[in-house]
């Protein structure tokens, strides 16, 4: 039986939904008693909702303009994009390879994507990323060469698919001391159909899933300062976590900066996180992303036509951006119930809330009403090493291929509301809160042990707590 002082001294990361990594704040209190504000994840910018469209509220300061500008980005976010040429000339350029046809499809309701439930589902919000060994011009991943960086799986009529793939599921099951069974999902992935001759021999893939978008301008507007103080490589503290700054190319400032967005933190800001999924995911140019996804192999995919050089106007673009960024970030609920006050403290104990840090000031940004607004997204926005069983095998700039950057709580238990699942984690594979907790390993161990060693009501405390968020 492990000694559960040890535990809290040692804890790494816990909690469950997609992915928690771990680094360090340590200013945090364990109080079981409610704190005020601590309700309000977005500070001022919080709205109250529960409903299936808690996630799709602008923040409510958005006013005049920028207001207008908002709903203008949420129908250019909602709405398919189709086959180019045609009628509809602000939305045509469909392709020629795509993953879904509209940002809301990998983002239902502003949610949650997933895998998919049955072979060949398409546009549920997952994709694979490729790479080969070695690094680009700006040491990110190298694309496959006859496939890319990403696999896309569905073509437009007259251009052949580049390849299908396949998941299947192994069982992993275990026992909490308490004589409690579980059981885990391990995907196992395959590829067939190669549209485009062989993967290379080395190829190395990451399976992804689509985040919800709530308080993605919140985390755009965090300082890199406050970012990089949590930093802590070499552990210094020796509480079993280190966690580090992924160092990424932006295309917009010419330069290598600190990473924040995406799986592995490997896109510097939210306009090149959204306009790279316009690219990546529907197949859409931009002002950013000015040449289709096509590699040297695919000659029907260089000569079909497009929508226009940029397929997306800069307006347009712009204002998907602005939606991203002020879709407003939900109030919990139930936070003062006593199991869900008990919750918090035990996941303080278990050092959860090293990583998962609950406490920034907003920075500068472009959208005024983002600018000092006290959040609580309880990521630190850094990587950290999850262990073996989470690992993809695949480096992304300084992230390796064990690491995975911190997920944002805020809005979890809302998930099953919205999107109507609860698969977590980066490639969906847990289906609970509880399953993404046990799949921790690496930095995260001793607070996955921690975990495993509450009494049954604890545990059940601690995912209420999760639950609120």
């Amino acid at each position: 039986m492990i000694n559960r002082t040890q535990l809290r001294v040692k804890a790494g990361v816990l909690s469950g939904l997609l992915l928690f990594t771990f680094s360090c704040s340590k200013e945090e209190t364990s109080h079981s008693t409610y704190e005020k504000g601590e309700h309000l994840l977005g500070g001022i910018t919080s709205v109250k909702a529960e409903g299936q469209n808690a996630f799709g509220y602008p923040i409510p300061q958005l006013k005049g303009e920028d207001e207008l500008r908002f709903h203008a980005g949420n129908s250019m976010f909602r709405n398919a994009w189709v086959t180019a040429p045609a009628s509809t000339t602000a939305r045509d350029g469909l392709g020629p390879f795509y993953n879904a046809s509209s940002c809301a499809a990998c983002h239902f309701k502003d949610g949650r994507g997933r895998p998919p439930l049955y072979d060949g589902e398409k546009e549920t919000g997952f994709l694979i990323r490729l790479s080969v060994p070695g690094t680009n011009t700006h040491g990110g991943p190298l694309s496959d060469p006859n496939y890319g960086g990403q696999l896309q799986d569905i073509a437009i009529n007259g251009i052949p698919n580049e390849a299908r793939f396949h998941i299947n599921y192994e069982t992993v099951s275990g026992q909490f001391p308490d004589g409690e069974t579980y059981e885990l999902r391990k995907p196992i992935y395959t590829f067939s159909d190669l549209g485009y001759g062989p993967m290379d021999a080395n190829m190395m893939y990451s399976p992804r899933v689509g985040q919800q978008m709530i308080g993605l301008g919140l985390l755009d507007a965090i300082s890199d300062e406050d970012i990089l103080a949590n930093v802590d490589i070499s552990d210094a503290d020796n509480d079993g976590i280190s966690g580090k700054a992924n160092q990424v190319w932006s295309e917009i400032e010419q330069k290598t900066v600190v990473g924040r967005f995406g799986w592995k933190a490997n896109q510097p800001n939210l306009t090149e996180q959204v306009l790279g999924a316009f690219l990546g995911d529907i197949g859409i140019t931009s002002y950013l992303n000015t040449n289709e996804n096509c590699t040297s192999v695919q000659v029907d995919c260089q000569n079909a036509l497009n929508g226009g050089n940029p397929e997306i106007s800069k307006a347009n673009a712009d204002n998907v951006v602005l939606y991203s960024s002020t879709l407003a970030v939900p109030q919990r609920r139930n936070y003062k119930d006593t199991s869900v006050l008990n919750g918090k403290k035990l996941f303080t104990e278990a050092n959860c809330i090293g990583c998962h840090t609950n406490n920034f000031t907003t920075s500068s940004h472009h959208i005024k009403a983002l600018e000092g607004v006290n959040i609580k997204p309880y990521t630190d926005l850094l990587v950290h090493d999850m262990g073996d069983g989470l690992a993809d095998n695949r480096p992304d700039y300084l992230a390796n291929g064990n690491e995975w950057r911190t997920q944002p709580l805020w809005g979890l238990g809302l998930i099953k509301t919205v999107n109507n699942h609860t698969y977590l984690l980066h490639d969906g594979r847990a289906r609970t809160i509880q399953e993404a907790i046990l799949w921790h390993d690496g930095e995260a161990k001793s607070s996955v042990d921690f975990y495993k060693n509450l009494s049954k009501e604890e545990r059940t405390d601690l995912l209420n707590f999760l639950n609120s968020l």
